[in-house]
């Protein structure tokens, strides 16, 4: 599990130059599909239950599962949500991270900075006993703290050997609920967090998931293991701290 959750998070660190206005998503999955490749894994989302692509790219108003397209183009101002995960050596690691194009709007910073908040505080109640409605209560408490809603519809999982296991880990609900977490469980929490309703539609492809009220959404996900001292993020990134305490501005 370390190890393919590090080559997930060598992917984000490895495409992030490369995020930059122009750039089609499809031409930021094949990059992505190379680098994971040449290191000896596979994209675990390509023909998975029939999705056509190695990673997810989900921009501004689409809150997850986005299919990379060789027609959609980032640019100055977007914010591009891009989740990958590797299988490597018969183990799943899954992670995510949204990226800002160049300048953004002051609010659509705000989103992000706080939609990062709340899956790092997510993160913080994970140890041995306590239980995944901890989780989800945090973070709900922090997104409706700055008048942002929580997508329901939509959840962290446990993951190992399949790509999605038991238990799922919802990122709203209330403490003391939900399945007791016990030490050497791996799972993701990689909130869905909207400017506007939490409401939310599936497109005709059957996959692209967006905003009912078109109002954008950001996300960002970790693959987590539960340890006897509490947890320990297996997909942290070089670029991140290890004991994040910021609050956003």
């Amino acid at each position: 599990m370390k190890e393919t959750c590090s080559l997930a998070a060598s992917v984000l660190e490895y495409i992030r130059p490369k995020v930059v206005s122009g750039i089609s998503t499809l031409e930021l999955n094949d990059l992505c599909h190379q680098y994971i490749v040449a290191h000896g894994a596979t994209p675990s989302p390509l023909n998975y239950h029939g999705f056509p692509k190695s990673i997810c790219t989900s921009l501004n108003e689409v809150i997850c599962h986005g299919i990379p397209n060789s027609k959609v183009h980032a640019k100055e101002g977007d914010i591009l949500n891009l989740d990958i995960t590797t299988y490597y050596k018969g183990f799943h690691g899954d992670t995510n991270k949204t990226f800002c194009i160049g300048q953004v709007r002051p609010e659509v910073q705000r989103l992000v900075d706080v939609t990062y908040y709340c899956l790092r505080e997510g993160i913080k109640t994970v140890r041995p006993g306590s239980h995944v409605g901890d989780i989800g209560a945090r973070i709900e408490e922090i997104a409706h703290s700055y008048n942002y809603t929580v997508v329901q519809e939509y959840c962290g999982h446990g993951i190992g050997r399949q790509f999605h296991e038991e238990p799922q880990i919802l990122h709203f609900g209330k403490k003391g609920t939900g399945p007791e977490l016990r030490t050497g469980m791996t799972f993701t929490i990689e909130p869905m967090i909207n400017m506007g309703a939490r409401d939310c539609k599936v497109l005709s492809d059957n996959w692209t998931v967006v905003t009912q009220d078109g109002k954008w959404s950001a996300q960002f996900e970790h693959t987590i293991v539960v340890t006897e001292a509490g947890f320990e993020i297996l997909t942290l990134r070089g670029d991140e701290e290890v004991n994040f305490t910021a609050i956003p501005k």
